[in-house]
């Protein structure tokens, strides 16, 4: 019963905040091409901190949807997420770099251990 509301908990916070990121890079993104044109996409290099935030986001997402079956795996992946998060906000230099990380990494954050506490807990009942 506990383990099962952890792990709701866990995807609410963790679908929540990857939509919630996922529409300010798209909001970003749209606003940027609007002004630049087709001049904004083609220097995009892999190194890009933006598309390095973009990745670590998708690892979060695709986290979220790996809880519906594996809750472990989900709960590292999304505790690294949110320790990426931290350094790549660091990389960026992003003025006051403690409240980006705790407005979109914290969550992250929580919904992981949220994860893994229900399969602990999972694991001890059964």
């Amino acid at each position: 019963m506990v383990a099962e509301r952890l792990r709701l908990a866990g995807r609410i916070i963790g679908f929540g905040v990857t939509g919630f990121g996922g529409m300010m890079v798209i909001g970003e993104a749209s606003m940027e091409f609007t002004q630049k044109g087709w001049a904004a996409i083609i220097p995009t290099t892999p190194a890009d901190p933006g598309l390095l935030l973009m990745i670590i986001g998708a690892v979060a997402l695709a986290a979220c949807i790996l809880s519906w079956w594996r809750e472990r795996a989900a709960g590292i992946m999304l505790v690294s997420a949110a320790a990426a998060m931290g350094i790549g906000i660091f990389a960026i230099g992003a003025p006051g770099r403690l409240v980006p990380w705790l407005i979109v990494g914290l969550p992250l954050l929580v919904a992981g251990v949220l994860f893994l506490n229900s399969w602990r807990l999972s694991r001890e009942l059964a």
